[in-house]
């Protein structure tokens, strides 16, 4: 190669935002496996950040399972157009959401991509966006480690992630690899959440734990993670997304240390842009 020819550019680039998106902070929400609530919980942390008066969005780049739409009573709403660029819808509440199932005529219609057509459509949902001012970006990210989570985590300036586990014995090795592969990322681990940890007899108030005793302290003191608390097994969470009340009917004060390492994340963040 002529030494004076221009270098082609190395290994992946952000995607860069429009001219009428601002967003300040990207936490991706993750899990090692699917099937742990990892979409409940995206849905209580942009719920209680926006209670604390942030102005909030969620991307939900798991594309092929999307369920933030019908959480937030949009799911027979479809994004609109401005442009060359896409509008997200809104909640009841002003929560701004960018969604594969926002851009389908049938709710239930199967979404079949290939990898770089999943790649586009997450530059689109970040770059092709009117997000406006946001203070956080929540990205409900696709489970495990496969194509799309690496884009997402490639392309999207992530400042955080909070990683969600479920109480089995097999979670504790894929939470160790999606502590992994945030590391490969140079992406800081905010702490890890646990949820279906027990639920409470409706008759007697005790303490049960179908899956077993907890592991979620061990499991975050393996991994040198913090422990952000749990969520129970609880009937009326599944009513609440099932009914897209999620903002409605969500009980206050859940996972506060989740909130807390967010916001601490954001107020380092801050000090040092």
């Amino acid at each position: 190669m002529h030494e004076d020819a221009p270098q082609a550019e190395q290994g992946p680039q952000i995607f860069p935002l429009n001219e009428n998106s601002n967003i300040k902070h990207v936490i991706g929400v993750i899990s090692g496996k699917g099937g742990v609530g990892k979409s409940l919980v995206t849905g209580i942390l942009a719920t209680e950040l926006a209670r604390h008066g942030a102005s909030v969005g969620i991307l939900d780049a798991d594309i092929t399972g999307p369920s933030i739409p019908k959480m937030f009573g949009l799911a027979d709403d479809m994004v609109t157009a401005d442009g060359n660029n896409m509008v997200p819808c809104e909640t009841a509440n002003g929560m701004k959401v960018m969604s594969t199932n926002l851009l389908l005529e049938h709710n239930d219609d199967p979404v079949l991509w290939r990898g770089p057509i999943l790649a586009g459509a997450l530059q689109q949902f970040w770059g092709q966006t009117n997000w406006g001012n946001l203070d956080f970006l929540l990205v409900d990210m696709p489970p495990g480690t496969g194509d799309v989570a690496l884009t997402v985590f490639q392309s999207l300036p992530i400042e955080g992630v909070i990683i969600v586990s479920s109480p089995q014995d097999l979670v504790q090795m894929v939470v160790g690899k999606a502590v992994k592969m945030a590391s490969m990322m140079e992406v800081p681990c905010l702490g890890l959440v646990e949820n279906m940890a027990y639920l409470t007899c409706p008759h007697c108030g005790e303490k049960i734990e179908p899956y077993g005793p907890s592991r979620a302290e061990e499991t975050a003191k393996r991994y040198d993670l913090d422990f952000l608390g749990q969520l129970p097994i609880d009937p009326s969470f599944a009513q609440m997304c099932d009914a897209g009340r999620m903002e409605q009917d969500l009980p206050d004060g859940l996972i506060p240390d989740a909130i807390a390492a967010i916001v601490a994340s954001a107020t380092v963040m801050d000090a040092l842009k």
